[in-house]
């Protein structure tokens, strides 16, 4: 049996977990971006309290690592990171465009899924780029993990052999852009508790990330602008 504690600060909307084996016991949400750092420690140690277990209890944690935002993976790594070392417990890191494909598929009516159908997350990445990757009905990966400028031309010869449902927040901006009679548009959530399968899977095969060497997944270098002198 395992207990795990899920951390998801990838995008603008911040949400923990526990869960014990495949199942969610508690579940917190936190939609102010710019107050992940402060709520998180809080939030954690509230869910303990309301499961009635103790953070010695955990097993292994498990952190939404990226691609998103570069001041909310590094909350979310660094608090997970902190409580394995202190706890001696394994960490589980997970591709946030991999978790969001898994609230999509758990979502969308089976009726619509055939066999040539492609799930498309999207996260904005500022102006017209999106981090992005393509996955089939079973989780497989297709397109790997990518930065991506929208434009007119985007995903024109995947969508001629594929229907694709484009999702998350950087499908919105997509969509003036993607006309394809393939493309498909959801407004599809997701949040902690579409982690716990994926953690679960990890964990049976302890398939866990080095505490010491493990970084935010970003895709791409950020930049900051240099103070003039």
């Amino acid at each position: 049996m395992s207990l795990l504690l899920h951390i998801d600060t990838a995008v603008e909307n911040a949400s923990l977990c526990i869960s014990k084996d495949d199942s969610l016991l508690k579940i917190a949400e936190n939609k102010n971006q710019k107050d992940h750092a402060a709520w998180i420690h809080l939030a954690i140690e509230k869910l303990m309290k309301e499961t009635a277990y103790s953070l010695k209890d955990l097993n292994a944690i498990a952190v939404s690592n990226g691609p998103g935002s570069y001041t909310g993976l590094r909350v979310g790594l660094a608090t997970a990171k902190g409580l394995c070392y202190a706890l001696n417990i394994p960490l589980i890191t997970l591709s946030t465009l991999e978790v969001m494909t898994y609230s999509a598929i758990k979502t969308i009516d089976s009726r619509l899924i055939t066999n040539d159908f492609l799930y498309c997350p999207m996260i904005d990445a500022r102006r017209m780029e999106v981090f992005t990757a393509l996955h089939d009905k079973d989780l497989k990966t297709i397109q790997a993990p990518h930065a991506r400028v929208i434009d007119e031309k985007s995903f024109d010869e995947d969508l001629t052999m594929h229907k694709i449902l484009f999702f998350g927040n950087g499908a919105d901006k997509s969509k003036p852009f993607i006309k394809h009679s393939n493309a498909l548009f959801e407004n599809i959530e997701h949040n902690a508790s579409h982690m716990i399968e994926l953690a679960e899977q990890k964990t049976k095969v302890k398939a866990f990330a080095d505490i010491a060497y493990a970084e935010p997944f970003y895709i791409k270098d950020f930049h900051t602008t240099q103070r003039k002198t």
